[in-house]
């Protein structure tokens, strides 16, 4: 018994160092797991820094030269997210500016906004946001948004002075419910910090897979795909291949996944709330089922070194869409839902962020964490019956 468990071992290590010298004496897979996996992280960290932007130039057309205008105007230059930087004559001109990107957003004020505030009657403050992104239409809609709810406050404070009603009075007949508003999590509302964790994460799921595909592919392609397989154990079961090739790409991603994961969010100053024990304990599943895929999918599909890159490319916006990130869960139809977690990614960029953005534990994330499990389970299954179809049809 302990003979053969040596035997296993040693079976297993010998296919661990195969591989090894196999993903080291590749200069494409090199450039995939450890010069994308090390430029990325800072890159992304490098340009979303900021978090939110700040001081966005914005174009005002005053047409109105209204007290209650200029009041506005001067609040809105005082917010966080807008700088008026232009003062227009009329809208023509505003429109020149917006399309040269001088400025991101118009606010418009007709003739009749001093006249119709003094009247009691409803005035119109127009908006026009550059779209080109949507952090631009973000940052005009939350500035004018915040004036209009304060301008409302005060013109309704007045209106009740004059009805001689003033005081801790006036405010609680203009709000009567006192709220607090709380931003859990991001209370910056920072791009950064939503936008981020599960990025990387995404890296690590689609350099990972891309690397070993590479590996199969260059194999399938070279018409050495036994080579998968050292010799001695073609005629055994494949499990034992299948383990060490495995533990091969485990050893290498695990403290890859660290760096990208836990290190750089701190070198970077970015909230990173969970525990590194249950990082890691989080990621040791979605790694082995992202390695187990990347077998499955490269042994049968990647007939060619380079064949599984534009499958990759491709699949990479798809999956962050089907992450429930972009776009919430509970409101996809139910076979994409289904279909979205056939793909590590998505229980994993779920878990993940729950931990490290929002502080969550293993016993939080119960439901990803299980389904990680399964997946691993599941496309190891495939990964050995993969390699059992190429031991008997690839000779």
């Amino acid at each position: 018994m302990l003979k053969r468990i040596a035997t296993n071992l040693l079976d297993i290590w010998t296919v661990l160092a195969a591989e090894v010298r196999r993903v080291f004496s590749d200069k494409t897979t090199i450039v995939i797991f450890f010069l994308a996996t090390v430029v990325y992280p800072p890159l992304y960290y490098y340009i979303y820094h900021r978090e939110a932007l700040t001081e966005m130039p914005v174009a005002v057309v005053d047409m109105s030269q209204s007290e209650a205008s200029r009041r506005f105007v001067h609040k809105l230059d005082a917010t966080p997210e807008l700088r008026v930087s232009h003062h227009c004559v009329d809208f023509e001109e505003a429109r020149r500016l917006l399309c040269k990107h001088s400025v991101k957003a118009i606010f418009l004020f007709p003739r009749d906004y001093g006249t119709r505030l003094a009247d009691h009657e409803q005035a119109t403050v127009t908006c026009y946001s550059d779209i080109s992104s949507f952090i631009y239409y973000k940052s005009a809609l939350m500035g004018g948004s915040n004036v209009m709810l304060d301008e409302m406050k005060n013109i309704e404070l007045a209106h009740q002075e004059s009805s001689g009603i003033t005081g801790e009075q006036a405010e609680v007949q203009i709000a009567p419910i006192a709220y607090d508003d709380v931003k859990l999590f991001n209370p910056g509302g920072g791009y950064a910090s939503y936008f981020i964790p599960a990025l990387l994460l995404l890296v690590v799921h689609q350099t990972l897979f891309f690397g070993i595909c590479v590996l199969c592919g260059d194999a399938n392609e070279n018409r050495k795909a036994l080579h998968l397989i050292p010799p001695h154990l073609r005629g055994r079961s494949v499990y034992r291949v299948t383990i060490g090739r495995l533990l091969c790409f485990l050893l290498i991603y695990i403290p890859i996944s660290l760096f990208d994961l836990w290190i750089m969010p701190r070198l970077f100053g970015m909230p990173q709330l969970g525990s590194v024990t249950d990082i890691i304990l989080f990621l040791l599943p979605f790694l082995i089922a992202v390695i187990c895929f990347a077998m499955s999918f490269g042994n049968i599909f990647a007939h060619e070194r380079m064949s599984v890159l534009l499958c990759c490319l491709f699949f990479s916006v798809i999956l962050f869409f089907l992450s429930g990130l972009v776009w919430p869960q509970s409101n996809m139809p139910q076979f994409w839902l289904w279909f979205s977690y056939l793909f590590p990614s998505t229980p994993g960029i779920q878990g993940f962020v729950r931990i490290s953005s929002m502080g969550g534990t293993l016993a939080d994330v119960r439901g990803e964490y299980l389904a990680l499990w399964l997946l691993a389970g599941i496309y190891f299954v495939s990964a050995c019956i993969s390699l059992h179809i190429i031991k008997r049809y690839r000779k």
